[in-house]
């Protein structure tokens, strides 16, 4: 996959970047350009890599709710809250980009190699402030948490133990001016514990989605139905066919001006991003 580079310099270098302490002197990317997604409603979730069934249950559900309605899911591609937030925007179709401790040629953990492969696939991107061949320290994971709490409207904290690096990325966001919430858990169970100490410090408590979306200041209905797709002008150009009622394969490619291996590849792309299904005998319908 292509590295791409911005400095502070370039015109497409994200501005809630330039203004944090310490802001990245250059960023380099895979996927999706930043700025096709820095005007979005953007969500970063994180917590704790050792997650319990009840902050798998919750962060997907928040994380999958958020990605249906257009937000863009932020993270950082870690065990635990990271991957489940990361996992449930792509099968819900939604952007994800998560932010690493590493370069971009060495992914970490390398157990998600392949859920980094997705997000990318799924029109997101993975980001880093690091260059192939740099030193990786244990600094660079804390560091890491200023782009993701700078880049996001939104920092939300699942479940975090007491000790949580998570609380760092509260830290963050708060000397950033940005809104912190937190999903409380049960009162005796110690991976809930910085979550609850968080809502008594002021941050906002979140039991339901809508309470997010309030904050967001969208509505999640109407924002399914206005959100625009970002494929390949190809990708782009063939789901327009679909909905103008050209259903079967062969059609669709010739009304695309498209090979019929573009075409199967194409309606791979469509079917992966949420934006398509297959009805079978090569019919294909709007998702």
């Amino acid at each position: 996959m292509k590295v791409n580079t911005l400095t502070l310099n370039n015109l497409g270098y994200p501005t809630c970047l330039k203004h944090i302490t310490g802001p990245p002197k250059q960023l380099f990317w895979i996927g999706m350009e930043p700025r096709s997604w820095l005007d979005k409603p953007k969500v970063a979730i994180v917590g704790s890599r050792k997650i319990s069934a009840y902050g798998k249950e919750v962060t997907y559900r928040m994380s999958q709710e958020l990605a249906k309605s257009g937000v863009v899911i932020i993270s950082g591609l870690a065990y635990g809250v990271d991957a489940t937030a990361h996992q449930a925007a792509v099968e819900a179709g939604g952007t994800a980009v998560a932010i690493l401790p590493t370069s971009l040629a060495k992914i970490v953990p390398v157990s998600n190699q392949h859920l980094a492969q997705k997000i990318v696939e799924n029109g997101g991107t993975l980001l880093s402030e690091y260059a192939s061949g740099d030193e990786v320290y244990k600094t660079n994971f804390v560091a890491r948490n200023r782009i993701v709490s700078g880049l996001c409207d939104i920092l939300l904290i699942t479940e975090a133990a007491v000790n949580s690096g998570s609380l760092h990325t509260a830290r963050f966001a708060l000397e950033q001016g940005k809104t912190v919430m937190a999903i409380p858990g049960n009162i005796t169970s110690p991976t809930s514990e910085g979550c609850n100490n968080l809502i008594k410090s002021g941050a906002v408590p979140v039991t339901d989605a809508q309470d997010i979306f309030f904050v967001l200041n969208i509505n999640p209905v109407q924002a399914r139905e206005e959100r625009i797709f970002h494929g390949t002008p190809e990708e782009e150009k063939v789901l327009e066919v679909i909905k103008q009622g050209i259903i079967t394969q062969e059609e669709i490619a010739q009304a695309s001006s498209l090979d019929g291996a573009k075409t199967s590849s194409v309606l791979t792309m469509l079917e992966i991003s949420g934006q398509i299904r297959p009805q079978g005998a090569g019919i294909w319908t709007i998702s």
